[in-house]
């Protein structure tokens, strides 16, 4: 190649590189305010990821739950996973998780009512006691049934429970990500702060560092094999917690997502964790 032929090429490459990162920057959602104004800018993010997940009515899902411990040893759960959503938006949405396997967990029961305004509530069924047990504010930070996520984990991302901040944007392996700092702002939080990875074209979550009480990094959370079900909702197939502190990880791995089933109010009571076997 001639050295003509070589600087029409590298041309041509800062073309197209020039191209791709205008494009990039054309990504994100119109009208976010700009990185001088930082709390506005981490806020419209969020409620951009928000608004783009309405409608979906109630869900279900059949899950997975694989733990490792130190050593590298694995234990495998399968559980069922059902939500119903809050069609007015003013408060937090219900969950119900349900363990089928193995045996010295089957029953056990999982029930979430987020809220924004004040402390969620949530209650777990035990059945080798045949017991609901209200889970207090104080204890959502501890471990869920032996995993790396805790109770305050599998409760809802409500806008109004958190500050926040931009960060930056940064490349998130092929993609980019705005990256904000949210602040909890409900009691007795497990976490001072938390950074979250949030995908400019699609603004879903691709990761989460949790920093405890003591302000250290004490967990990761990443999304992986996101689908799209009925056109609009995204959801990921798989999220992964690893805890740099006892170097254990959970893996949740979901096998399908049903919308629009007709799941109402009467699913999502302490009743029903007891039915639910």
């Amino acid at each position: 190649m001639n050295v003509k032929s070589m600087r029409r090429g590298g041309v041509c490459a800062a073309f197209l590189v020039s191209i791709v990162l205008a494009a990039t920057a054309r990504a994100e959602a119109p009208g976010l305010p700009g990185p001088e104004n930082a709390d506005a800018r981490g806020l419209a993010i969020a409620q951009e990821n928000d608004k783009r997940d309405i409608g979906w009515g109630d869900a279900r899902a059949d899950m997975k739950m694989v733990l490792t411990n130190a050593s590298g040893e694995t234990s495998e759960r399968v559980l069922r996973f059902t939500m119903l959503e809050n069609p007015d938006g003013n408060d937090g949405h219900w969950s119900l998780m349900v363990f089928d396997k193995p045996a010295d967990i089957e029953g056990t029961a999982l029930l979430t009512y987020s809220h924004v305004k004040q402390a969620d509530e949530q209650w777990l069924y035990l059945p080798t006691v045949k017991r609901v047990k209200r889970i207090s504010s104080s204890n959502k930070s501890g471990p869920f049934v032996g995993s790396e996520f805790a109770f305050e984990d599998f409760s809802t991302q409500q806008i109004g429970k958190f500050a926040y901040k931009w960060l930056k944007d940064e490349a998130c392996g092929d993609r980019t990500c705005h990256v904000v700092e949210r602040t909890p702002q409900y009691e007795d939080s497990g976490y001072t702060r938390e950074i979250v990875w949030v995908d400019t074209t699609d603004y879903q979550f691709r990761k989460i560092d949790y920093y405890d009480r003591k302000d250290a990094l004490l967990k990761t959370l990443t999304y992986q094999d996101y689908k799209l079900y009925e056109g609009k909702f995204w959801r990921p197939g798989e999220l992964d917690m690893v805890n740099h502190v006892t170097k254990k990880t959970t893996r949740l791995i979901w096998l399908g997502y049903s919308f629009h089933t007709g799941l109402t109010q009467s699913d999502f009571t302490t009743a029903s964790l007891e039915r639910a076997r």
